[in-house]
Parts: C-alpha cells; sequence; structure tokens
C-alpha cells in the first residue's frame, strides 16, 4: 500500500457485487480488502485497520448491524451499510450500533463511490482542530472528537458528530435540511433529506429529545441546553 492510501474494507457476500464494488474502489485509488461473512469481517477489520468499511446488512455468520457493533466497540471508524430493504427500522438500529451512511440495493456503483469518498472527507473534516464548543450543559470537543451531556458521554459516529458540530457553530438559527445535505453530505438529491431526518432522530436518542427543534418544511436548529 502507498504512503497515505485509504484503505477501505468491502463485505459483502455476494460475490459478484463485492468483486465490482472493489474494482471500482480500486479504480479510484483506495486499496480494497474483502470479507464475506460476518466472523470473517471483525476479524479483516482488526487485522488491516481500514479507514472505511463498505458493510452488507445481511450476512453469513452474524449480520452487519454485529459486525458493526463489534467494530466500533474497538474503535469508530465510517461504515456505509448495504441494505436490500428500503426499511426504516434497519436505519434507525444501523445508525444506533455506528453506521453512516446507507444505501438500498440496486445501487449504482458510482454514486457508492461518491459516497465513500464524501465519508471520508467528513471524517477529514472531523480531525482538524477547533475550540472546544460548550452551550448549556452541552460541550463538544472537535480535537478529541468528545461529546457530553450533563457531564455524560455520548459516543456519536463520525456523521453524528458533524451534524452536530454544525448545527452547534449557529444555536437557534434553523439550517434547512437542504443545506444539511449539500454541506455535510455533499449532496444535492432533495430526495435523500430522510438521512437527515434519522440522523437528528439518532442525536436526539443519544443527547435528548429537547436537544434539537424540528422547523416543520423547512429544517432543524440546535435549541441551547440549559
Amino acid at each position: 500500500m502507498r504512503e497515505g492510501q485509504r484503505r477501505i474494507l468491502v463485505v459483502e457476500d455476494e460475490l459478484t457485487i463485492a468483486e465490482s464494488i472493489a474494482a471500482r474502489l480500486r479504480a479510484e485509488g483506495f486499496e480494497v480488502d474483502l470479507a464475506h461473512d460476518g466472523p470473517s469481517a471483525v476479524a479483516k477489520a482488526e487485522q488491516v485497520v481500514p479507514d472505511l468499511i463498505v458493510l452488507d446488512l445481511m450476512l453469513p455468520g452474524f449480520d452487519g448491524l454485529e459486525v458493526c457493533r463489534q467494530v466500533q466497540a474497538h474503535r469508530p471508524v465510517p461504515v456505509l451499510m448495504l441494505t436490500a430493504r428500503d426499511d426504516e427500522t434497519d436505519l434507525l438500529v444501523g445508525l444506533a450500533v455506528g453506521a453512516d451512511d446507507f444505501m438500498t440495493k440496486p445501487f449504482s456503483i458510482r454514486e457508492l463511490a461518491a459516497r465513500v469518498h464524501a465519508l471520508l472527507r467528513r471524517v477529514q473534516r472531523n480531525q482538524r482542530p477547533g475550540s472546544t464548543i460548550v452551550l448549556g450543559d452541552l460541550e463538544i470537543d472537535p480535537v478529541e472528537r468528545r461529546v457530553q451531556r450533563a457531564g455524560e458521554p455520548a459516543h456519536l459516529t463520525p456523521t453524528e458528530f458533524e451534524l452536530l458540530a454544525h448545527l452547534a457553530g449557529r444555536p437557534r438559527a434553523v439550517v434547512p435540511r437542504e443545506r444539511l445535505l449539500s454541506e455535510i453530505w455533499g449532496w444535492t438529491d432533495q430526495a435523500a433529506t430522510r438521512t437527515v431526518d434519522s440522523h437528528i432522530k439518532a442525536l436526539r436518542r443519544k443527547l435528548g429529545a429537547d436537544l434539537i427543534r424540528t422547523v416543520h418544511g423547512v429544517g432543524y436548529a440546535l435549541e441551547v441546553p440549559k
């Protein structure tokens, strides 16, 4: 692997799909490793320490949710989860265990590669030094990537952290869903605003339902906690 080259772990039991994804990501300049079931995915992630995981939800051995739980328990890593069902329950459970983004099969390999690049850019932004944000009982440390509320730590995925920090940078201001999609995800597809809504639900579950206010038909605003 060349110095500075990003490493992607592709976990997919359908070999044709796995090889297609791997071929496209290698053409994009990534080093790619493959795993085809749950147990081997966890072992491979520990062995190669990937920068990002493309993870199928339905796998032999144990499913992608369990893979995500076990991998994230050791270290935070961006996860793009693939699912054959457009089911909000799968989406919310996946976000709860540490997935950052979802794609529903069938999908465009070109779009998958674009999502991978966007996820990695978000992680790189999160790693830049910055001042700690304190809003009432909410504290966001961008250097150590730590968040706590009322002294209680919260484990956030890279995307959740970026979304929270973005809203915290303009407390009480209403930020449209479309702007969040553009500035955080790098997308312009307004049909994907459900992705924003699902991440907001995850933040509320982890930090309190009172933290983020919904402005119906527009977007979201971070309330300043007491």
